[in-house]
């Protein structure tokens, strides 16, 4: 276990860069797809990126059951500098986190095994933050919902590629439970949240 990784600093500035992070992931929430910049000056041990890593210091404390994926957890050090900076409780099964970090779009934990909430309580379900620093596009989407400018399009950038669609129109009809995803570009977040319907936008292009 490598300490100077371990005690490596989080934030420069914690309080001003939390709320920084905070506040532009909840702008991404509120306008799903449309990338928001964050201050991700951290330097975490690889293989988190910095901008996920932004993400889990400024949504994560020790309340927070966390969810690594196999690569995260294959280095202790990003694991031991999780605890160090947030506290947060890490789990070994994802169905009893509220956030899980993916190192990449592949490394996605099946949606409908995560936590989905209940009626009464909508914001016990999971949040997936996805490394999508290397991510290409996937397809050709349509996009609709709460906080969309009536109905765009967009290239899934980040998203797990295998069947997905297919899964999220699922996760949207369960509303209000369901699962919400935040993709971690290069200093920028995208929010997807359950409440955005997403359609193909080659099969209307065809058409």
């Amino acid at each position: 276990m490598n300490t100077t990784a371990i005690y490596a600093p989080g934030f420069a500035d914690p309080v001003n860069d939390a709320q920084q992070v905070f506040r532009a992931t909840l702008e991404a929430l509120a306008r799903p797809t449309i990338a928001q910049h964050v201050r991700a000056a951290v330097q975490p041990p690889a293989p988190l990126s910095a901008t996920a890593a932004a993400l889990v210091l400024a949504l994560c404390d020790e309340q927070t059951p966390l969810w690594l994926d196999d690569a995260l957890r294959q280095n202790s050090d990003v694991e031991a500098w999780i605890r160090f900076h947030t506290g947060a409780r890490l789990v070994d099964d994802a169905s009893e986190a509220l956030f899980c970090v993916a190192s990449s779009p592949s490394t996605v934990p099946p949606i409908d095994d995560l936590a989905q909430g209940s009626d009464e309580e909508p914001h016990l379900s999971a949040t997936v933050i996805i490394d999508a620093s290397d991510a290409k596009p996937i397809g050709s989407f349509l996009v609709d919902g709460p906080g969309v400018n009536g109905q765009i399009s967009w290239d899934g950038r980040g998203l797990p590629a295998s069947d997905f669609l297919e899964i999220w129109t699922a996760n949207t009809r369960r509303y209000p439970r369901g699962v919400d995803l935040i993709l971690a570009g290069v200093d920028q977040v995208t929010g997807l949240p359950r409440t955005t319907a997403l359609t193909s936008n080659v099969q209307k292009e065809m058409s």
